[in-house]
C-alpha cells in the first residue's frame, strides 16, 4: 500500500490530467469562437426581386454561392408564395465555407445586409434527436450544418461534401407568428447564415424570399 507521502505526490498529477481531459475539448470549441475574424457579405442583392427558388452570390470572401429549395415531392416545384404550417421543404446549397457552420431556417429579412438575420421560425437551432432510427430525414423549423465533431454531439449535421460546401437541410414549415415577428405581414425568407460561432460574420447570409398562404 503507497504511503501518504506517495499519495500525496500522486495527486498534483491526478488533478493535471483531471484538467487537460477537460480543458482540451472546451479550447477546440472556444478558441475557432474567439479567433474567427468575419469575412463581409455574402454579396447577394436586396431585395430580391418576385420568389425564386434558387438564388446565387459572390461573397467578400471570394467564394460563389448557391442556395436552392425543392419540393418534397418528385418534379414538383415548390411555391414559396404560399407557404403554410407543418410544409416540408429541402433546402440544398453549395460554395459554402465548410470550416464554418451554418443555420438554416425561415427568419425575418433585415433591409441592411450587414444586420444579422431574424428573428426566426422554430429559433435556431431546433434539433430532436430521441428515438431516432439512424439514417432518417428529421425534419425541424430550423437546422444546423457543421462538420465539427464537437457540435455533432450536439445535434449538428455534416455538410454532403466538404470540398465544395454542399449541404442539405430539411425544413418544416412552423407557425409564421412568433414573438415580435410575423412572417405574415413582415417580409421573410428562407436563409443560411453562419452560426453561433460566428454570429457577426454575414459572409454567408443568403435568402429566398417566402410569404405564407393567407
Amino acid at each position: 500500500m503507497p504511503s501518504p507521502r506517495v499519495r500525496r505526490r500522486r495527486w498534483p498529477w491526478i488533478v493535471a490530467a483531471a484538467l487537460v481531459v477537460l480543458l482540451v475539448p472546451i479550447a477546440f470549441i472556444v478558441v475557432p469562437i474567439l479567433t474567427h475574424q468575419n469575412q463581409g457579405t455574402a454579396g447577394q442583392d436586396r431585395p430580391v426581386d418576385e420568389f425564386p427558388v434558387q438564388v446565387t452570390a459572390s461573397g467578400d470572401d471570394g467564394r460563389e454561392r448557391a442556395l436552392e429549395v425543392f419540393s418534397v415531392r418528385p418534379g414538383m416545384t415548390p411555391d414559396l408564395t404560399a407557404l403554410e404550417p407543418g410544409q416540408r421543404l429541402i433546402v440544398s446549397g453549395t460554395g459554402y465555407d465548410a470550416s464554418q457552420g451554418i443555420y438554416v431556417a425561415i427568419c425575418v429579412i433585415p433591409s441592411d445586409p450587414t444586420v444579422k438575420p431574424g428573428p426566426c421560425i422554430g429559433g435556431v437551432p431546433d434539433q430532436e434527436q430521441t428515438d431516432v432510427a439512424e439514417g432518417t430525414v428529421q425534419y425541424a423549423p430550423s437546422n444546423w450544418i457543421n462538420d465539427d465533431w464537437a457540435w455533432k454531439l450536439f445535434g449538428a449535421r455534416s455538410y454532403d461534401d466538404e470540398a465544395t460546401g454542399t449541404f442539405t437541410a430539411y425544413l418544416e414549415v412552423g407557425d409564421p407568428v412568433g414573438e415580435g415577428f410575423d412572417c405574415r405581414v413582415d417580409a421573410c425568407g428562407i436563409f443560411t447564415r453562419n452560426d453561433h460561432t460566428a454570429l457577426n460574420d454575414r459572409v454567408q447570409d443568403l435568402y429566398l424570399p417566402v410569404a405564407f398562404a393567407s
